[in-house]
């Protein structure tokens, strides 16, 4: 019998799991779940007599695949994919896959929200500034940029976006400004909101040009990844610019300097939050129980990325 395996060290909402369970039951393979485990030993351990796996955050390195030996599919539940070895995943013959657009819209809701916080000076009594009426900029318009595009024009914002995978007219369709280029983007936008991938082209691109370029009173809003920011550069823009706002669903790094030398120009949640409301988390564990059914029974390989 197939067996799923559900590990995560942040455990899906109960009724998320429910859901999977009952997936996975009803197309007749075996349940099984790991949760809230300590250290990658015990993600080992309770890999090698999996068929198929689901994770959220966990890292899935080249010691847990490589000792994964009936693995055949490995599913991140969500649209980033980097806790994944893919080079071990392809090694071990592992089919890798996410779940992309089911958290689309819970990412996009803390996108907007962070910037209403923002604009609002964090909620503290003073008079703050809104929303309508701004320029946003969507850096990546790909399933959450669509959403972010659709729920600021709810909000009366002038929308503009940049992705060169994907066509002018598919972006103006929607009712946005497709911009040629990325300083385009952000020369043009007192917000942005940030929705790259962290990859080899990607990673420290978010740099101090691109930022000092853009109007006063600028925003970035990032709900990616805190690698494709350039930390030395932020900060660096950071002093020089007293009227720049960084918010962020992953703390940097250099978070300390922004503490004790920026208060009240950042937000940055606890811990990555975009896809954490009940909704996404049932999404996106039922789509990837669902994906794994797809493969096993049908050779469905749809959403590979490996």
């Amino acid at each position: 019998m197939t067996k799923v395996l559900v590990a995560t060290e942040k455990p899906f909402a109960a009724a998320a799991v429910e859901g999977i369970k009952e997936t996975v039951e009803n197309a007749g393979f075996e349940f099984a779940l790991l949760e809230k485990y300590e250290g990658q030993e015990a993600l080992i351990e309770a890999a090698k007599t999996a068929d198929a796996m689901i994770i959220r955050s966990d890292k899935a390195t080249k010691e847990v695949l490589d000792a994964a030996k009936n693995l055949k599919i490995i599913i991140r539940a969500g649209a980033g994919y980097d806790n994944i070895d893919l080079v071990a995943a392809t090694a071990n013959n592992i089919v890798a896959m996410n779940t992309p657009g089911q958290n689309s819209n819970a990412v996009a809701e803390l996108a907007l929200g962070m910037m209403v916080f923002q604009a609002r000076n964090h909620f503290n009594g003073k008079a703050g500034t809104e929303l309508k009426g701004k320029k946003l900029g969507i850096h990546a318009y790909g399933n959450v940029g669509r959403y972010v595009a659709n729920i600021a024009k709810g909000f009366g914002m002038q929308v503009f976006a940049f992705d060169p995978f994907v066509k002018k007219e598919d972006i103006e369709k929607d009712g946005v400004i497709a911009l040629n280029s990325v300083e385009d983007l952000y020369s043009n936008c007192q917000f942005i909101s940030l929705h790259i991938p962290a990859n080899d082209k990607t990673k420290k691109s978010i740099n101090f040009e691109l930022l000092n370029s853009m109007p006063k009173g600028g925003t970035l809003v990032n709900t990616a990844r805190k690698e494709v920011i350039h930390e030395e550069d932020l900060l660096k823009l950071m002093e020089d610019r007293n009227d720049f706002t960084y918010l962020s669903d992953i703390a940097p790094d250099c978070r300390a300097d922004f503490e004790n030398k920026h208060e009240g120009r950042f937000f940055f949640t606890p811990k990555k939050m975009g896809a954490q409301t009940a909704e996404a988390n049932i999404n996106a564990g039922i789509a990837g129980a669902n994906q794994i059914i797809n493969f096993i029974k049908n050779g469905d390989i749809t959403f590979k990325v490996n």
